[in-house]
């Protein structure tokens, strides 16, 4: 993360340029109705100007230069200041009604990630986290997060957490935007994962900025993104613009053979569902398109019709042999043999474990 940003002090109330034009006139020995008549406007405009009421225009400035002898651009300047101080004023009015929105954003957590400041200011946190959505207001949150193209597909989570669920996912937005890639290519990526399939056997420093690399290559961002509390999602899917989809993944379960499902799973998502929805697999198994990304993602790491024989593997040695014979990671027949047979403590040395850096 970049260097923490510094916040300078901020008033709480705005100076209006008119309190400086009065002191000017009367440091000119003038009335308001001498300056009226000099600068040949109203009375009444300039009694609003000098209470703050109406703003001094560059027109204005102009004659009030002829008249007073102080430059246009300082009333131009004083005016640009007042009107800024006085928006950030409104605003914080306006944005300290959300305050308790904030206790549903795992904040601690975002603090913890560097992602937002550590503000004691309530208002001044509220802006940071709506900074970090990317959005203006919370009402702009929620026409984000809670729009039909979100609500399409989310999970039980998503409803009942929704702070921390997209806090996970944004997270994945600002990596996965933050990567550069190709437009889309459907068969460019049908040849990446291919290509992935085979680095299930290599190290997690060898293979994931390989497929981070391939998976942009063709057009397929892949972010990862440490789990979350109250979050148990193993991944996500999301299109960040026509040509560009994000893949987002986490080390929930942390074992190999669950985060190669994921992300085949998650790719499922890319080469066969519509773009406009956001998929989560919170292992879901009710709708159809998350019973293909399953069967998608089984039958590209270990083909059904090997199901019979990892069945029936009888010791370590003969899962490794498999493993070998397929061209996978041997901890992902593994995995398949304590799913088919529900011997879920079996040959689990075989499966690595993945830990964050």
């Amino acid at each position: 993360m970049e260097a923490r940003r510094k916040y300078a002090f901020e008033p709480d109330y705005a100076v209006a340029p008119g309190k400086t034009l009065f002191e000017v006139m009367n440091s000119l020995n003038m009335t308001q109705k001498d300056l009226a008549v000099r600068t040949g406007l109203a009375i009444q405009t300039l009694h609003r100007i000098l209470n703050g009421i109406q703003p001094i225009t560059y027109e204005t400035a102009n004659r009030l230069e002829l008249v007073t002898n102080v430059p246009a651009n300082f009333w131009n300047s004083l005016e640009a200041k007042f009107q800024e101080q006085k928006a950030k004023i409104e605003e914080r009015q306006r944005v300290a009604a959300d305050i308790q929105w904030l206790e549903s954003i795992p904040t601690k957590e975002l603090i913890e990630r560097e992602l937002i400041e550590p503000l004691t200011d309530k208002v001044a946190l509220l802006r940071e986290v709506l900074s970090f959505y990317g959005v203006s207001s919370v009402t702009a949150w929620d026409a984000v997060w809670r729009e039909p193209a979100v609500a399409a597909r989310r999970s039980t989570c998503f409803d009942s957490q929704p702070g921390p669920a997209s806090a996970w996912i944004r997270q994945g937005e600002l990596q996965a935007k933050a990567i550069d890639c190709q437009p889309y290519d459907k068969d460019r990526f049908t040849q990446v994962l291919k290509e992935i399939r085979s680095m299930t056997r290599d190290t997690p420093q060898v293979f994931e900025p390989e497929m981070r690399k391939l998976c942009a290559e063709a057009g397929v961002a892949l972010a990862l993104v440490k789990e979350m509390e109250k979050v148990p999602w193993s991944g996500a899917t999301k299109w960040l613009g026509h040509n560009k989809a994000m893949i987002l993944l986490c080390l929930r379960g942390k074992g190999e053979d669950g985060f190669w499902f994921s992300f085949f799973h998650e790719a499922s998502h890319v080469l066969h569902d519509k773009k406009r929805k956001l998929f989560i697999n919170d292992r879901n198994h009710d709708e159809p398109c998350e019973r293909q990304a399953d069967e998608f993602a089984a039958d590209f790491l270990i083909p059904n019709k090997y199901n019979t024989r990892i069945e029936n593997l009888q010791s370590r040695t003969e899962v490794v042999q498999m493993a070998d014979e397929l061209g996978v990671a041997s901890g992902i027949v593994a995995g398949r043999y304590q799913f088919l047979t529900k011997r879920w403590n079996y040959y689990e040395d075989l499966i690595r474990s993945l830990e964050w850096r």
